[in-house]
């Protein structure tokens, strides 16, 4: 019978243990994430008429009937755009300064 609880002490330990490592590492991930979320947010507010051409010529042969109702540019030469549809609904996009439509998460 001893064995037995030692047994189980054991095990519930080790489970325990294994669970705080999981837990700890998870959280590592987290606080990644959040530093790369920050980084594409790097962009500071511009003047929609100061976009580049080749952006102003994406936007009106890709995007028909939309505003831009905010630019955004980072040091990179990317552009982030906040578009208002005629229907009211807005999105956020990205083109490089080529007028490249750009993913980004």
């Amino acid at each position: 019978m001893k064995k037995l609880i030692i047994a189980t002490a054991i095990a519930f330990g080790t489970l325990t243990v294994t669970n705080a490592q999981s837990l700890t590492a998870d959280a590592s991930i987290d606080d990644a994430t959040e530093v790369v979320a920050d980084v594409q947010d790097d962009f500071k507010e511009v003047k929609v008429s100061d976009l580049p051409q080749p952006v102003k010529d994406a936007i009106a042969k890709d995007l028909e009937g939309t505003v831009v109702s905010q630019a955004f540019a980072n040091n990179k030469g990317e552009y982030k755009l906040v578009v208002t549809a005629a229907d009211g609904a807005s999105k956020e996009l990205f083109a490089n300064s080529k007028g490249e439509w750009l993913k980004k998460q």
